[in-house]
């Protein structure tokens, strides 16, 4: 055997190759949901680097929403494809956690093993030689097996890039768009360029890796085969086994192809059995990750009036007369007779909270950036009151109660089994409701709230995607177990799209 290419390394090869096709595969579905990139946070229709559709959209707020974006990929392509991008989400982030661990192991016992110089440079005299590969790889020439040690200048310039650059930089710019980070560590995000900066690094970076793995893959059978293919699966450079070894490496390659299409039909087939096993796959990450990490009012000086977008997306369309005529009431009126309904059974009365009555109560506001976990972003000033001032006008919290249920006088957009649409409700845990940041809104950049996002009442929760802020709010209750109401899994958007509710303890 030879000491260049062990076991385990020949391992975490063929593992590494099954993370990254269900971390790509993921990651398309998740493109797939606002084929558009950005530079600017703002997300302005018409100011995109790049988009993967022909239509064009109006520059006017509220006309239609971030959904009517989503576009249906095979699942032969993406996972689990057919715009389920809350079931994507949840393959990525475990995908991203496996893929991860395996890179993990790889450093460690590459040098732990002195196996890091099979990769990593030694001598600047790798630039020159490496010039020369290149040199001979353009003119469709290839280099003689001398040049291989186990690999050649130029293999090891690009190795070094892949393990210790690309790798890192698609690592950290994903990191950076997770909602619970940018509250946290709002700086960290603007040094990204921002949610969109980060989101655009991060495509870049998918779209290296592609490239890569492309000529990873096919020059391992162009260039001096006889010689890679034993030495990738055995070991050893013995030409006599290349006949058996190209007959593994196309079988493994099939397989493990057929595994990635196999995973999309199987989380389709039953969605919401793929959902309850991957929440119970992913959510010890979350806990260890992501779930610690409470907002900080820091926030409030990184963001200035200067990074107030000109345009704000939304999702979920503004209440109809045939989801409300209550709230088309309340609209024409100008909200003077609406009222929040806050209680429940669980305190056994229910007040009735008009917007001058909230407005008695202490105000806050900040400026905060909003993303939706679809991808788009942008940046506002939100004023109201917090929630948990709210909530002490009913007294202490019953001791049946251990979430709290927001709902609005709108409907889903839609329902994932096309059922009657139902209101639109969010859970919220403990945690969410006392954090700072988290604040009944009734004004957006100083001004009464638009109609098309959430008026005359939404919620923020800053630490979380857009899909828990509920629009258009009509009653807030608390609630024993969010089991108990609607498909059981913690709000409409969590129900339709088989996202996850990480609030339950």
């Amino acid at each position: 055997m030879n000491p260049d290419f062990p076991l385990w390394l020949r391992a975490s090869h063929l593992l590494n190759f099954v993370l990254i096709g269900i971390v790509l595969r993921s990651g398309w579905e998740i493109i797939a949901s606002l084929p558009r990139l950005w530079w600017r946070n703002d997300c302005k229709p018409g100011t995109e680097w790049l988009k993967f559709t022909r239509r064009t959209l109006s520059t006017e707020e509220g006309v239609y929403t971030s959904l009517m974006e989503e576009r249906s990929v095979s699942p032969l392509l993406t996972l689990p494809g057919h715009k389920n991008i809350g079931l994507g989400r949840h393959w990525h982030g475990l995908g991203v956690s496996l893929w991860m661990l395996n890179g993990l192991v790889y450093v460690v016992l590459l040098f732990a093993t002195g196996l890091w110089r099979r990769i990593i440079p030694t001598s600047w005299d790798v630039f020159p030689e490496a010039f020369e590969s290149l040199r001979i790889y353009l003119g469709f020439g290839i280099p003689t097996v001398e040049y291989f040690r186990p690999y050649d200048a130029l293999q090891m310039l690009i190795y070094t890039g892949v393990v210790f650059v690309l790798a890192p930089l698609l690592i950290l710019t994903g990191i950076a768009m997770a909602p619970a980070v940018r509250s946290r560590f709002p700086w960290y995000v603007k040094v990204c360029g921002g949610h969109q900066g980060a989101r655009s690094l991060h495509f870049i970076g998918m779209l290296l890796m592609c490239v890569f793995i492309v000529m990873h893959v096919g020059l391992v059978f162009i260039v001096h085969a006889e010689y890679n293919l034993p030495h990738m699966l055995f070991g050893v450079t013995d030409t006599a086994q290349y006949a058996q070894a190209f007959t593994i490496t196309i079988a493994t390659i099939v397989v493990v192809i057929g595994g990635w299409i196999a995973l999309s039909y199987l989380t389709l087939a039953d969605r919401a059995r793929a959902q309850r096993v991957l929440v119970a796959l992913t959510e010890p990450v979350r806990k260890l990750t992501l779930n610690w990490m409470k907002p900080r009012m820091s926030r409030q000086s990184t963001y200035t009036e200067k990074d107030i977008s000109e345009f704000h997306w939304t999702n979920g369309l503004t209440p109809t007369a045939d989801e409300s005529t209550e709230w088309l009431e309340h609209q024409a009126n100008g909200f003077r007779n609406w009222r929040l309904e806050l209680g429940g059974d669980l305190n056994g009365e229910t007040l009735n909270l008009s917007l001058e009555d909230l407005k008695t109560l202490p105000q806050t506001e900040y400026i905060a950036v909003h993303s939706c976990m679809q991808g788009w972003s942008a940046t506002a000033k939100w004023g109201g009151v917090r929630l948990r001032d709210v909530l002490a006008l009913l007294g202490p919290r019953p001791v049946d109660a251990h979430y709290l249920m927001v709902t609005s006088h709108g409907l889903a957009q839609e329902m994932y089994d096309h059922r009657t649409r139902e209101p639109f409700y969010a859970v919220l845990s403990l945690d969410m409701v006392t954090e700072d940041d988290t604040i009944l809104a009734y004004e957006r950049n100083d001004h009464p709230l638009d109609i098309h996002l959430g008026a005359p009442l939404r919620l923020r929760v800053e630490s979380n995607h857009g899909y828990k802020m509920v629009k258009w709010i009509k009653s807030i209750e608390w609630i024993k177990d969010y089991a108990d109401h609607g498909d059981g899994r913690g709000g409409t958007r969590e129900d339709a799209a088989l996202q996850a509710f990480n609030g339950r303890i």
